[in-house]
C-alpha cells in the first residue's frame, strides 16, 4: 500500500488518502516547534505526496490551524483533503502559559467547550479565517464523551443534541461549507450514540480500533461498515507505546499495556516486522476504515511513519498474530483483505 492510494467516503463519495498527517505536532504538543521548522515538516509532507491534513482548534490553541493555513494556502485547494474540528471557542487570555494542556507554547487563547448550535457556526467560521479557507472537506465534533467530560457530560451532550450541535453541522453540510461531518473522539461508544441521532459521513476515532485494542469492533464498526459511516483512524501508535514509547492514552502505559506490547514487538521481530509498521497498516485491513493518521515532530519522523506504512508485510505475519490470540478473532487483517478493495 502506498500513502498515495486512496479509498472512498460511501456516504458522499468523496474520495480520501489512506494516509493523513495529524496537526497535534504543529501545535506543540509536548515539544515546542518554530514556525520554521512546521513549515518545513509541511512542505515535505507535500513533497513526499501527503495529500491528507488533519487539525483543530485546541492544537497549540488556534497555533496549528494557522501554521497549516499558511502551508496549504499556495497548493491547489483541489489537490488536499483538510479537516478541523468545532467543539471549543477561544478567548483571548494573557495567563495562558508554556505547558498548559501539554501545549510546549501555546499562542495566548483560552479554550471553552461550546457544543451549542451557535458554538459550532463560531467555532466553524473562526477556523476557516484561521486556515485562509472558505471549505474544509471534513468537520469533526472534538472530544465530547463521559470519559473526557466526567459529571459534565450530560450538559455537552444536551447543547449537541437539544441544544442544536448536530443541527448546525447538518446545515453546514447542506450549504457546502465542509463537505462532510462526523466526530473527532478517544472514546467510540459517544461514535455509537452519536449514530443514532444524525448521519455521520466519518468519525475520527482515537486509539480505540489499533494494533494494541480494537474495542471499537463491535458495535461501532460493525454498525459504521452497515450505515456507511467511513472511519479515520487516529493515534495508531496508543499515544506511543506501539511506536517505542511508553505512553498509553497520553500517560503512563501501566504493566498489562506494556506486557503485551512486549509480546507484539516478539511476533514482529519473528518476523522481522517493524512494530511501528504493523500499527500502521493494521487498521485499513477493516473496509470500514478509510485511512490512517499520524502526526510527527520533523521531517525525519515523517518520512520514517512513511517507510513503515509501505513497508511490505508477509501474511503469515498477521495470521500468527491471531493464532496467537494478539489481536481480537473478529478482525479483519491485512492478509485476509478482500480482492480488489479500493486502495
Amino acid at each position: 500500500m502506498k500513502i498515495t492510494d486512496r479509498r472512498t467516503l460511501p456516504r458522499g463519495g468523496r474520495s480520501m488518502p489512506v494516509f493523513g498527517l495529524g496537526g497535534a505536532q504543529l501545535g506543540g504538543l509536548y515539544r515546542a516547534m518554530s514556525d520554521g521548522a512546521a513549515a518545513a515538516l509541511l512542505d515535505a509532507a507535500w513533497n513526499l505526496g501527503v495529500r491528507h491534513f488533519d487539525t483543530a482548534p485546541y492544537y497549540g490553541y488556534t497555533r496549528s490551524e494557522h501554521r497549516l493555513g499558511a502551508a496549504l494556502g499556495p497548493r491547489p485547494r483541489d489537490e488536499f483533503i483538510l479537516s478541523t474540528k468545532v467543539g471549543r471557542l477561544f478567548r483571548p487570555d494573557a495567563s495562558v502559559r508554556p505547558g498548559d494542556d501539554g501545549w510546549a507554547d501555546p499562542l495566548p487563547f483560552r479554550p471553552r467547550y461550546d457544543y451549542s448550535h451557535d458554538g459550532v457556526m463560531r467555532s466553524i467560521d473562526d477556523s476557516l479565517q484561521r486556515l485562509g479557507i472558505a471549505q474544509v472537506d471534513l468537520l469533526y465534533v472534538h472530544d465530547i464523551g463521559a470519559v473526557t467530560h466526567g459529571e459534565r457530560h450530560e450538559d455537552h451532550w444536551q447543547h449537541l443534541t437539544r441544544g442544536g450541535g448536530f443541527r448546525a453541522l447538518e446545515s453546514l453540510r447542506r450549504s457546502g461549507v465542509t463537505r462532510a461531518v462526523g466526530l473527532g473522539v478517544n472514546e467510540w461508544q459517544v461514535a455509537h450514540a452519536s449514530m443514532q441521532e444524525l448521519d455521520l459521513d466519518c468519525t475520527m476515532l482515537a486509539g480505540r480500533y489499533t494494533l494494541l485494542e480494537q474495542t471499537a469492533l463491535s458495535p461501532l464498526l460493525d454498525e459504521c461498515l452497515a450505515r456507511g459511516n467511513a472511519i479515520v483512524v487516529a493515534g495508531p501508535f496508543n499515544s506511543g507505546v506501539l511506536a517505542g514509547g511508553n505512553s498509553f492514552n497520553y500517560a503512563a502505559a501501566p504493566p498489562d499495556v506494556m506486557e503485551r506490547v512486549r509480546m507484539l514487538d516478539s511476533v514482529c521481530r519473528e518476523f522481522d516486522v517493524p512494530l511501528p509498521a504493523a500499527a500502521l497498516q493494521f487498521p485499513l485491513a477493516h473496509p470500514a476504515v478509510v485511512s490512517c493518521v499520524a502526526g510527527a515532530h520533523d521531517e525525519a519522523e515523517l518520512a520514517q511513519n512513511i517507510v513503515w506504512f509501505e513497508t511490505p508485510i508477509p501474511d503469515e505475519f498477521w495470521s500468527a498474530l491471531h493464532q496467537r490470540g494478539l489481536i481480537d478473532g473478529r478482525a479483519p487483517l491485512p492478509a485476509l483483505n478482500q480482492p480488489g478493495r479500493p486502495c
